[in-house]
């Protein structure tokens, strides 16, 4: 199949355990009256909402350019990753605030060892879903895939956290440390909302593309050195995972277009087979001798 369909099936399968673990949290935590369990059905229930962003966005962003987007829909994908950001936010509050409430009235556990149960299968559920994502995210360079399997990777820790935090509570019988657990996972999904949206905005604000990327930019224009004389304006950015590369190679005056054409499409070739999803603009400037300005 190809790099879209590849994309769409592993966004889906987010989007179905995500369901899953959401009615999985749910049930858990009506059956213990963990809050700390019930903030986790909330965190899945934000990655839920954040799969089926995904989902959108690298169905959406993988159009080919149209007459009404020339430059293709791969900001799409950036987007999304700043709404998954939000999103992450949003939960971390709703579970601070319901972790206060349950401060200042801490309730006994009931059901704890089906709490632990569901938490530890979360954990492990979530573990396989987001390496995969992960894998498909890297290969496809997928920012919204990345995104979402980042939500799922916290969950991993987070899942883990609430349970042994669950049992601590029965071990010991402090029904405080259960919010307190909550409020530590909401700190965690905090530290991880940051990121996404801080690395989503960069990309939307046409942030150059990374140190290494545009390195390996250069290493493919200084193998075409001797097809011009210098090449200069080097810009980049990155729009979902399609890479913009613009440039100017300053190449003799009197060289035939033609000439001048092959050169650009030998570059362009060799650096599509370089760098994944890149977009070449490369402009042709001449250069002019002291002779040539002199008879001008």
């Amino acid at each position: 199949m190809g790099k879209m369909n590849r994309k769409t099936r592993v966004a889906l399968i987010s989007v179905a355990s995500n369901s899953l673990l959401v009615i999985m949290k749910i049930l858990a935590g009506i059956l213990s009256g963990s809050i700390s369990i019930v903030s986790e059905a909330m965190h899945s229930g934000m990655d839920l909402v954040a799969s089926l962003i995904a989902f959108i966005a690298v169905r959406t962003s993988s159009k080919p350019a149209d007459k009404e987007h020339p430059y293709g829909h791969g900001k799409l994908e950036n987007i999304s990753g700043l709404a998954e950001g939000v999103l992450i936010f949003v939960a971390a509050g709703m579970i601070i605030y319901e972790a206060g409430k349950k401060i200042m009235h801490p309730v006994e556990l009931e059901q704890a060892f089906v709490a632990i149960a569901v938490m530890v299968l979360s954990g492990i559920v979530n573990f396989f879903v987001s390496r995969k994502l992960h894998k498909v995210a890297t290969e496809e360079e997928s920012q919204a895939l990345e995104a979402d399997s980042l939500h799922l990777k916290t969950d991993v820790y987070t899942s883990l956290g609430v349970g042994v935090g669950v049992l601590l509570v029965k071990l010991t019988g402090i029904a405080i440390l259960d919010p307190i657990v909550a409020i530590l996972v909401a700190i965690l999904i905090i530290k991880e909302a940051w990121h996404l949206s801080k690395g989503a905005f960069e990309f939307l604000i046409d942030v150059k593309l990374s140190d290494e990327e545009e390195a390996e930019v250069i290493k493919v224009i200084e193998r075409h050195k001797d097809s011009f004389i210098d090449y200069h304006k080097l810009k980049t950015r990155k729009a979902g995972s399609m890479k913009h590369i613009d440039f100017h190679i300053t190449v003799p005056e009197q060289l035939p277009v033609g000439e001048a054409h092959k050169i650009i499409g030998n570059i362009k070739k060799d650096m599509n087979e370089n760098l994944l999803n890149t977009r070449v603009s490369i402009h042709i400037d001449p250069y002019v001798t002291q002779q040539g300005k002199e008879e001008r």
